[in-house]
């Protein structure tokens, strides 16, 4: 299916009258585009230093975009609609350039076109690739791990992640019961039975990566059984906490943020058997003492860290 994409040069003062004239004409999704910053209060999971972007600074213009199905039979009408209300409007209101821009998409392209940044690599004797891919036949003694990150993060290829597989390949022992904090895709669970776990639990606090985690546990042909996977945030869920269980994981990874550790560190540590590791990551390198502090804070030893780039693992024994 193709669409075309019309996007309206505004601005950010005009949105709320642009959004209702599309409404009227039965346009109901609309994406809004501008350079507004978000109120710390407004942001979705909290704020998080190392994740904001360098958005240029805001000049008060606004692009809001809309879709028609490109063999929609009365698209030219309702996008000449669109026109003369802008004209109107514009004879009331600073509604900025008024113009249309129209981009032609194809519905396989959003679905598909991500893929082209993901593609095969190897970390030790694992090899990761997309499900897309075959397997190289020079690569057929490698340990294999196959991921379709749907709409869940984790694909392996950043840094805070091979920094953790990389721990798991030096600390995880045959029979180990594995916790994975933030669990995504499920890359570090597979990667983590791939490697001997006998059992792991995931945690996420979207429950997309849930179903996510499950259908990579069907790719690469691990029995169902050996995870369960759940919906929560451990930092204070009591509920989440009760059905992780106290004292009985020999490895916990939390591949998350500093901001998310720091104020988790208690309930990492309650969750660990004693001599068990965490195996922490997704530190940006100027969160990496907090974080360290944290953990001692909990009654966790750091045993050591590693760095990838801008990226730190912290690894802590209970």
């Amino acid at each position: 299916m193709r669409w075309n994409k019309y996007t309206i040069n505004t601005r950010t003062d005009a949105e709320e009258l642009v959004c209702a004239m599309l409404s009227e004409l039965g346009i109901t999704s609309v994406e809004i585009d501008n350079f507004i910053p978000v109120p710390d209060a407004d942001r979705q999971g909290g704020v998080f230093e190392e994740l904001q972007p360098d958005l240029p600074e805001d000049d008060g213009s606004s692009r809001i975009s809309f879709y028609l199905e490109e063999d929609e039979a009365d698209a030219s009408e309702i996008l000449e609609k669109v026109r003369q209300a802008l004209d109107d409007m514009s004879t009331y209101a600073q509604i900025g350039e008024g113009t249309i821009t129209t981009e032609i998409s194809d519905e396989a392209d959003w679905r598909d076109n991500w893929k082209a940044y993901f593609s095969s690599f190897s970390i030790g004797n694992i090899f990761i690739k997309p499900t897309w891919e075959d397997m190289p036949e020079d690569k057929s003694d490698m340990t294999l791990v196959e991921i379709d990150p749907g709409v869940s993060f984790g694909t392996g290829k950043h840094e805070s992640t091979q920094l953790v597989i990389r721990q798991l390949q030096k600390y995880l022992q045959e029979g180990n019961q594995v916790l994975d904090v933030g669990c995504g895709s499920g890359i570090l669970s597979i990667v983590a039975l791939k490697l001997g776990a006998q059992h792991v639990v995931g945690t996420d606090i979207d429950e997309d990566c849930i179903a996510s985690s499950y259908d990579n546990f069907a790719v690469n042909h691990l029995d169902k059984s050996l995870g369960d996977f759940y919906v929560g945030n451990l930092i204070d869920d009591e509920a989440l906490q009760d059905k992780v269980g106290k004292e009985k994981y020999d490895v916990v990874v939390a591949n998350i943020l500093a901001d998310i550790i720091i104020p988790m560190a208690p309930a990492l540590a309650a969750s660990m058997k004693p001599g068990a590791k965490l195996i922490t990551s997704g530190i940006i390198d100027f969160k990496e003492q907090e974080v360290a502090d944290a953990l001692i804070a909990a009654g966790l030893q750091v045993v050591e860290s590693n760095a990838q780039g801008e990226w730190r693992n912290i690894t802590a024994c209970k």
